[in-house]
């Protein structure tokens, strides 16, 4: 089943349907995937099953509005893609910062948790979760970089593979620990140093 979010009940439309979102998440992250049913979700909510299954038509439809809540910052934000971006390099540095910084945040970490561990039992989940997640702001940066490309300013036969590249130069050994609940927390600075590593690394690889 595809579980890309129904074009007509996006999360955060409305308020019935932000609190539905906000039940199924508390749900989620308290007890996992399997084990919360969409009858818990509604008594969390207050809503009749009836209600939520009209915004939400089966559980990994609905995780998929967890995961695409646009009640917290997203990394896909229009202003982060500039056109025409005279400073690449500035562009960049700004899209690295705001996706590792949501990237490394507990919530977020918490839902990709969630996706890891149950997915091989509930493959829509794991849809779900790449389609509403990681799958969003790829689309979103490969689009600006085959505008890029077309200016001269991206040299890339291939802007998939330019974008995985530059989100997988982001996910270093800071992302890797966090997402282990491995102690200290990251830093600005060491935040500030692997999204300018990546970048640098990034740049040589496809910049014109």
């Amino acid at each position: 089943m595809d579980a890309a979010l129904p074009e007509t009940t996006p999360p955060g439309t409305t308020p019935k349907c932000r609190q539905i979102v906000q039940a199924a998440e508390s749900l989620f992250l308290a007890h996992g995937y399997g084990a919360v049913s969409m009858e818990a979700v509604a008594r969390q909510a207050g809503v009749s099953k009836a209600t939520l299954y009209a915004y939400f038509p089966s559980k990994d439809v609905l995780f998929a509005g967890v995961v695409a809540d646009k009640g917290h910052d997203s990394p896909v934000e229009e202003s982060l893609f500039p056109d025409p971006a005279p400073d690449l390099r500035a562009a960049l540095l700004a899209i690295g910062q705001r996706l590792l910084r949501f990237l490394l945040r507990e919530r977020t970490l918490a839902i990709l948790r969630i996706a890891i561990a149950e997915s091989t039992r509930f493959p829509d989940l794991g849809q779900a979760f790449h389609a509403n997640g990681p799958q969003k702001f790829c689309d979103r940066f490969g689009l600006w970089l085959a505008t890029l490309a077309a200016r001269g300013q991206v040299r890339t036969p291939d802007t998939l593979i330019a974008t995985h590249q530059f989100t997988a130069l982001l996910r270093s050994d800071l992302f890797l620990r966090a997402n282990l609940g491995l102690p200290p927390p990251p830093t600005d600075a060491e935040i500030d140093a692997t999204v300018s590593a990546a970048v640098e690394t990034w740049l040589r690889a496809f910049a014109a």
